[in-house]
C-alpha cells in the first residue's frame, strides 16, 4: 500500500511539473510596443517604431505532434507580410529555438533575437539608406522543455529530440514555404533591393530547421544546372539556413555534404546557403548525443563509406556518423572559426561580401571579430559550411548569443543578401 500510494504521490509530482502546454501569443491582432504597453500576448509587435532599430516580430507557435497550434497565428502573420512584402523589400530573419526554451514572454531566446533584430535594422538602414529593407523577425515557438523542473527537465533528451523534427516535418515546413513565397512576391518586380529571407535554428531548433529544409536544399542544388546545359550558382532554401549547436546526427547531413563535395568548382559569387556553428565545448552534443544515439543504434547495422570527389579524399563509419552530431563529427567539418587578435584591425559590413568572394581555400578570412579558416576538406566557395567554433567564442551549449557570433552571423545575412 505505501508504495502505492509513493508511486501515486511520484506521478502526481510529475504531473504538477510539466512545462505548458499552452499557447502564448493568443492575441492576434498589431500592437505597438512602447513603455506602458508590452504587447506579450500578442502574435505581432512593433518594435522601436519611426526609428533606425524599428522592426516587425511576429510569432508561430507549434505544438508537440508538429501541428500548428492555431492556424490563424500563423495566417494573420503572413496576411500581414504579403501587404507589406507588396509595397516595399523585406528582410525576413526566422528564429526556431531549441532545448528548454519556448515563446514563453521573457524567455531569453526571444529577448536575444530582439536585440539582434534591433542591430540588424541599424545595419540595413547604413547600408542602404535611402531604400533599407523592412527588417521582420519570425520566431517560432515549440514545447522546447516537458519537464520544468532544473535538473530533473534533462532527462527530456531524447523526448525534445524526438518532437522537434516532427515540428520540422509538419507545421514549420508550411511556415517557411509560405514566408519563401513573401519573400519572392516583389523581387519579380526589379525593386530598389530584393527582399531576403533568413532562417536560423539552435539546438533542437537547428534540428527542426534541418529535418524542414534537407530536402529542399538538395533539390535546389541537383536544379542549379539550368536546362542541364551549364552549372550556375548553387540555390539554396530563401537567402540562408543558419544552424546553432544543431542536434542532429551526421549522418543526415552526409548527402548534402557528398552533393557539395562532387562538384569540384565554385563561381565566385556562390554564396553560403548552409552555415552550421557547433562549439568545440557544447557538452550537450559532443557527449550527451552520442551517449544516447549508443542504444538507439545497438542493433542497426553501419557501413564504412569511402569517397574521392575532387581528389578530396573522405573516409568515415558510418555507426560513427550516426551517433554522432553532425557539427562534432571531424570528417565532415569544413572550417574553424576563431577570434581574432585584438591587435588585428576588424573588417566591417561592407567588406563582407567582397571577402567572402575573394576566398582562397587556404587562406583565412577575416569578418568582423572573427578568423574563418578552411580546413582544406573542400573548394572554395562551397556554400554548405560546417564549422568548427572556437570555445572562447561559444562556451556552451546555450552561449550563441555572444556579440561576435551574432556579428558574424549578420555578416553572413549581408552576404546572402547582397544585390
Amino acid at each position: 500500500m505505501a508504495n502505492r500510494l509513493i508511486l501515486i504521490a511520484s506521478l502526481v509530482v510529475l504531473l504538477s511539473a510539466c512545462a505548458s502546454n499552452e499557447i502564448y501569443r493568443s492575441e492576434f491582432s498589431d500592437c505597438v510596443v512602447t513603455e506602458r504597453q508590452t504587447c506579450e500576448s500578442h502574435a505581432i509587435q512593433l518594435h522601436n517604431q519611426g526609428t533606425d532599430q524599428e522592426y516587425l516580430l511576429g510569432f508561430v507557435e507549434i505544438d508537440d505532434q508538429g501541428q500548428l497550434r492555431n492556424r490563424a497565428q500563423m495566417q494573420v502573420l503572413l496576411n500581414e507580410l504579403y501587404a507589406l512584402a507588396a509595397k516595399e523589400s523585406l528582410l525576413i530573419n526566422v528564429f526556431v529555438h531549441g532545448w528548454h526554451h519556448s515563446a514563453a514572454p521573457g524567455d531569453a531566446n526571444i529577448e536575444s533575437f530582439k536585440d539582434s533584430l534591433a542591430e540588424l535594422s541599424v545595419i540595413e538602414n547604413k547600408l542602404h539608406i535611402n531604400t533599407p529593407r523592412k527588417v521582420v523577425g519570425i520566431y517560432v515557438g515549440w514545447r522546447g522543455e516537458s519537464i520544468a523542473i532544473p535538473g530533473i527537465n534533462n532527462i527530456t533528451f531524447w523526448d525534445r529530440k524526438n518532437t522537434a523534427h516532427e515540428v520540422g516535418h509538419l507545421g514549420m515546413a508550411e511556415l517557411l514555404l509560405r514566408l519563401e513565397e513573401i519573400r519572392n512576391i516583389k523581387n519579380t518586380q526589379e525593386p530598389p533591393i530584393k527582399s531576403r529571407l533568413i532562417v536560423i535554428g539552435h539546438s533542437f531548433g537547428g534540428a527542426a530547421v534541418y529535418s524542414a529544409t534537407a530536402q529542399i536544399l538538395a533539390d535546389r542544388f541537383i536544379n542549379s544546372t539550368k536546362d542541364k546545359n551549364y552549372v550556375g550558382d548553387a540555390a539554396g532554401f530563401g537567402d540562408l539556413v543558419v544552424l546553432l549547436n544543431p542536434a542532429f546526427e551526421a549522418l543526415k547531413y552526409a548527402p548534402l555534404y557528398d552533393l557539395a563535395q562532387a562538384r569540384c568548382s565554385y563561381f565566385p559569387e556562390q554564396s553560403p546557403r548552409l552555415v552550421i556553428l557547433t562549439s568545440e565545448t557544447d557538452w550537450a552534443t559532443k557527449y550527451a548525443f552520442p551517449a544516447g544515439r549508443f542504444f538507439s543504434t545497438v542493433f542497426e547495422t553501419h557501413g564504412a563509406i569511402e569517397r574521392n570527389d575532387c581528389n578530396l579524399p573522405l573516409s568515415y563509419s558510418e555507426g560513427a556518423a550516426d551517433r554522432q552530431t553532425a557539427g562534432h563529427f571531424k570528417p565532415l567539418q569544413s572550417h574553424e572559426l576563431h577570434p581574432v587578435d585584438q591587435n588585428m584591425t576588424t573588417t566591417g559590413y561592407r567588406q563582407a561580401k567582397s571577402i567572402w568572394r575573394a576566398q582562397q581555400s587556404a587562406a583565412p578570412m577575416q569578418f568582423g571579430h572573427v578568423e574563418l579558416k578552411s580546413l582544406g576538406r573542400t573548394v572554395a566557395h562551397n556554400p554548405y559550411l560546417n564549422v568548427k567554433v572556437d570555445k572562447r567564442l561559444i562556451a556552451d551549449h546555450n552561449d550563441v548569443f555572444r556579440p561576435e557570433i551574432m556579428e558574424f552571423v549578420r555578416m553572413l545575412i549581408v552576404i546572402s543578401a547582397a544585390e
